[in-house]
């Protein structure tokens, strides 16, 4: 066990009694830095259950398996990210605004320093059904998301705008991939500017109703 885990193991004494819906965050927490740090392939129940400071027994009393462990997270950081771009597009009227919050939502979520992104984008279980189905499901939950904006405040049918909130969506999660492991120093700030304007740009060119 690495110091730090031996550290968290002492904050979480095993055996803590918690209520169950606070044992389940616990859980889910933990299982998170494992799988974030070994992928889901390598990772073992046993890794979380030393994580979480808790025996084997009371991991499975609220996960049957390392499966649906995985999809319950899985879950929780899919419709964050649909939560955080419908909360996005909702924030202004002005479409240019629209574009750069939305742009942002997807930097802040790879941004984040738990790496939730990687099971989602970057997953090692895509080969899987239930994950290909969840992140399949969240792109087009977000792509619906933007194309509802697009087709009302353009003349453009409704397939062609999810085409386009289909590519607005994938340039957001793509470039803010690239910008966290680039070399380069770009603030984010800056790199989620840079994006928007091309963005921008582009949308901005069809017609408005």
């Amino acid at each position: 066990m690495s110091a730090i885990q031996d550290q968290d193991a002492q904050a979480r004494p095993r055996g803590t009694r918690l209520p169950r819906i606070a044992r389940r965050a616990q859980l889910l927490s933990a299982a998170q830095d494992v799988f974030v740090a070994q992928g889901y392939h390598a990772a073992a129940m046993d890794d979380i259950a030393e994580r979480a400071g808790v025996s084997k027994p009371v991991l499975y009393q609220h996960f049957p398996g390392k499966l649906e462990l995985y999809l319950a997270l899985l879950d929780q950081h899919c419709d964050a990210l649909v939560d955080a771009v419908e909360k996005a597009l909702e924030s202004t009227t002005d479409n240019k605004q629209r574009v750069a919050a939305t742009i942002d939502a997807y930097f802040a979520f790879v941004d984040d320093e738990g790496g939730a992104f990687r099971l989602v984008f970057e997953s090692d279980l895509t080969n899987e059904p239930a994950v290909r189905e969840r992140v399949d499901r969240t792109s087009d939950r977000c792509a619906d998301a933007i194309s509802k904006v697009i087709a009302e405040d353009t003349d453009l049918p409704e397939e062609e705008a999810k085409l386009l909130a289909v590519g607005l969506g994938g340039i957001a999660q793509i470039t803010a991939r690239y910008w966290l492991t680039s070399p380069q120093g770009v603030s984010r700030e800056a790199a989620a500017r840079l994006i928007s304007s091309l963005a921008w740009r582009g949308i901005a060119g069809f017609p408005h109703v």
